[in-house]
């Protein structure tokens, strides 16, 4: 609650200084008419915009209604009016003096046949935008599967997979950094993977993959950063979309999209509710070398997801060169996770000699409350800025679970999460002339995280649930990093280039009231960054990269009490576990020609203190059904080193404005070398991922959709993973005059999508199955308002800070 308080004394402060600065500045009415020359019909969601040659930049702006009229409020000045509707020619008032309310006129737009079937190519595509640091990719039609999630979304993007149980991988890297709109945020709580499969997919405007990131952004994902830029519209008036969705296995949900502005004031919302269930399974065999006997267990799991999501803010332009954006997000869910275990033991001629089930049904409750205040100072129309951000949130994750063992309630286990995590962010881009920029910050992330972890075990003797005290225990971590950073960028005719430095300073405290341990880690670090571009033409570059990068240990990893998913497998973390550090360098080229374009890059990264996780007997053995079995136990430690060498190919290739084709290759080698205990785990793996996808209008304007996805096979020191093929595929069509769409989708066509594993240490070997979620289909109904399919246009400039080659 305290924090509450702060946040809103911090949005007082805000409003009450910035509108006593305030000018005044009146506003009038600006009215027209908008028709096709050919036919004389009104255009509807053609776009009138007013732009001042004085700041340089587009002060209002808006869309037509179904007549083609349109009331625009529009403070005092001289503007250039620009009237556009797709495919046909722009028309522009030039040095239009505005003081009154007026109606300026009725414009007849003429079709620009040249441009038509460009104009409905790049409609239809997502177009990828290059900067010295990143890529990004403008989510079109073809790449937001309608009534998906952002996983979904994801799993889409160019160098970017998910696998399985919806971990995400950058370059086949699962360490990867994932932000919203450049920052931690509530919509991803305390568990990314979840969060990311209840944000509805319309959300997302761009998706930038950061491989090779500046200094401007945090130093943790040693693969590098994907931030998701969510949807926001700053036209004039009401607009957005809906989207219902149903499926198989049972689903269904319920998203919009709003954004409301008048005047200075813009209204913004995202809200979705949706319900899932997620059937998947599992199966494990292990057989012991000292005995020769075998285990076979096999797990059934039906989870029940019902998620609440919404963002609300209020983003005020306080004059022409400043703004201030409120908002609150507020994530809840409701989850049931239904786990069957049957297990089976054998002796070494498969004899079976006992069985027996483990039932463990589980109720988890999430609840995330964010609160958020960012003001923005354009000083000038060059791009010389500052912002400032504050951003409290807390975060609570209950689970509870009876777990029953041959139908009899024998465990109860209670797990209680609470996180509470302050953003403070400060950026300052200063130009240098006009193709040179300077550019400095700070950011402080502080988290304190509480894990309250309970087993209660029935005493038989007296009938009542005892707590376990091996394995009850309390976590306090507390983690706090400062960091400043500075940037210099410039371009030299066709060469640009961007250099950082950015320090950081980590601390971080492992309490264990239950143990009595205690534990204080510091270390401050530099973190440089290189980005260079060289331009061979408008549609040529070559690119190279470097940025050193670090990898923290979660507080789960360091929480040295087990946990256990099975009575004879648990986890259990490790509290001297020290962060991995690593070197990144990227060659890039991109081509674009004729109807093709060609993204290509070679990478290296080198890194130390690899975090990986090994499995071993624990030598205690636990009786089930009668018979002893020995616990097997998976913990992270900190291996030598790690070399990873990649190569990388994206190709799209759209041979008629009604197809088009991409594919995208990746393949990487990774040697591993480092001892644990005296046992050696040297591990060289080659693999690679591939995913192809084809788009095509069928007659009638059915959009057609398949993509087709393989990941390589894997091996590291104790593990082998078999490959993993899947299919994906939908259709989709426009009604009611481009306001809405339908479409249909099936996710793993072929029910292929499982991981196979076999792991052989010096004591056993097994062999395992698991698919996170079967088949499935979805239906989903979009339906826009006052929103036009439209043109997507190369940034320019060093707008906002990015600077570019």
């Amino acid at each position: 609650m305290t924090k509450f308080f702060l946040t809103i004394l911090f949005l007082g402060f805000f409003l009450t200084t910035t509108y006593a600065q305030r000018p005044s500045q009146k506003e009038v009415t600006i009215t027209g008419n908008v028709i096709d020359q050919d036919s004389n019909q009104p255009l509807e969601y053609a776009t009138i915009a007013f732009f001042s040659k004085r700041l340089n930049k587009m002060i209002t702006g808006g869309i037509t209604d179904d007549k083609g009229n349109f009331s625009i409020s529009v403070p005092n000045g001289i503007y250039d009016v620009s009237i556009e509707y797709i495919s046909f020619k722009m028309r522009t008032i030039a040095d239009k003096k505005i003081t009154k309310n007026e109606h300026i006129g009725s414009f007849s737009l003429e079709i620009d046949f040249e441009a038509l079937d460009e104009v409905e190519i790049i409609a239809e595509r997502t177009t990828v935008e290059i900067r010295l640091d990143k890529k990004i990719y403008n989510v079109g039609k073809d790449l937001t599967v309608s009534g998906g999630t952002v996983s979904d979304v994801l799993d889409n993007v160019p160098s970017v997979s998910v696998d399985v149980e919806g971990n995400v991988a950058l370059r086949g890297n699962n360490n990867v950094r994932i932000l919203i709109n450049g920052k931690p945020s509530g919509l991803v709580g305390l568990s990314s993977t979840e969060a990311l499969r209840q944000l509805p997919a319309e959300a997302i405007e761009k998706v930038e993959v950061i491989t090779s990131p500046s200094a401007r952004y945090d130093a943790e994902g040693t693969a590098g950063i994907i931030n998701i830029i969510l949807r926001r519209s700053k036209l004039q008036g009401l607009n957005g979309a809906m989207t219902l969705n149903v499926g198989h296995p049972t689903s269904a949900g319920i998203s919009a999209n709003v954004n409301y502005r008048t005047g200075d004031l813009n209204f913004f919302n995202t809200t979705s509710y949706n319900y899932r269930e997620s059937p998947g399974n599992s199966f494990t065999s292990t057989q012991y070398f000292n005995d020769g006997n075998f285990i076979d267990e096999s797990r059934d799991f039906n989870r029940q997801r019902k998620g609440l999501t919404t963002n609300l803010g209020l983003e005020w332009y306080i004059n022409d060169s400043a703004s201030l954006t409120t908002s609150i997000v507020y994530r809840e869910s409701d989850n049931e996770n239904n786990t069957s275990n049957f297990i089976e033991q054998f002796d070494e001629n498969r004899v079976l000699t006992s069985e027996s089930t483990r039932f463990d049904p589980e109720v988890q409750d999430n609840k995330t409350i964010q609160y958020v205040a960012s003001f923005a100072k354009d000083f000038d129309d060059s791009g010389h800025n500052l912002t400032v951000e504050f951003q409290v949130e807390d975060s609570n994750e209950d689970e509870k679970s009876d777990v029953l063992v041959d139908d009899f309630l024998s465990e109860k286990v209670f797990t209680l999460d609470a996180q509470t995590r302050i953003l403070l962010q400060a950026d300052y881009v200063l130009p240098i002339g006009e193709n040179t920029q300077f550019e400095f910050g700070y950011r402080g992330n502080f988290r304190d995280k509480t894990t309250d972890y309970t087993v209660e075990i029935l005493n038989e003797m007296n009938n009542e649930f005892e707590v376990n005290t091996d394995l009850s225990n309390i976590l306090n971590f507390k983690e706090d990093v400062n960091a400043v950073y500075s940037q210099y960028g410039s371009k030299i005719n066709n060469f640009s280039f961007l250099l950082g430095l950015r320090l950081e300073s980590t601390r971080i405290t492992i309490d264990q009231p239950t143990s009595g341990d205690f534990e204080k880690k510091k270390y401050t670090n530099l973190f440089p960054t290189i980005n260079l571009n060289y331009e061979l033409s408008d549609d040529e570059n070559i690119t190279l990269g470097y940025s050193r990068r670090i990898r923290r240990p979660r507080s789960f990893f360091l929480n040295p009490f087990p946990s256990r998913s099975s009575v004879t497998r648990v986890f259990q973390g490790n509290p001297d576990l020290d962060p991995s550090y690593s070197g990144i360098f990227d060659l890039g080229y991109l081509n674009r020609f004729d109807k093709v374009t060609l993204s290509t890059s070679i990478y290296y990264q080198h890194a130390t203190d690899v975090i990986a996780f090994i499995s071993f007997e624990t030598g205690e053995t636990v009786i089930v059904d009668g018979q002893e079995v020995v616990v097997i136990q998976r913990s992270p430690v900190n291996l030598a080193t790690n070399d990873r060498y990649g190569y990388e190919l994206n190709i799209t290739y759209s041979p008629s404005r009604k197809w088009r084709i991409n594919a995208d290759f990746n393949i990487f080698k990774s040697v591993t070398k480092g001892d644990f205990n005296g046992v050696n785990f040297d591990a060289e793996n080659l693999s690679s991922t591939l995913r192809l996808s084809n788009k095509y209008t069928l007659p009638g304007k059915i959009d057609w959709q398949t993509t087709l996805s393989y990941r390589g096979p894997r091996e590291d020191a104790q593990n082998k993973s078999n490959g993993i093929f899947s299919a994906n595929m939908a259709f989709s069509k426009d009604l009611f005059k481009d306001k809405a769409s339908i479409s249909i989708n099936v996710s793993d066509m072929f029910n292929s999508r499982k991981r196979e594993t076999n792991t052989i240490t010096n004591t056993f070997e097994s062999y395992s199955e698991f698919q996170f979620r079967v088949r499935s289909y979805n239906l989903s109904f979009t339906y826009r308002f006052n929103q036009k399919k439209k043109r997507t246009r190369t940034r320019s400039g060093f707008g906002g800070g990015d600077f570019e080659g």
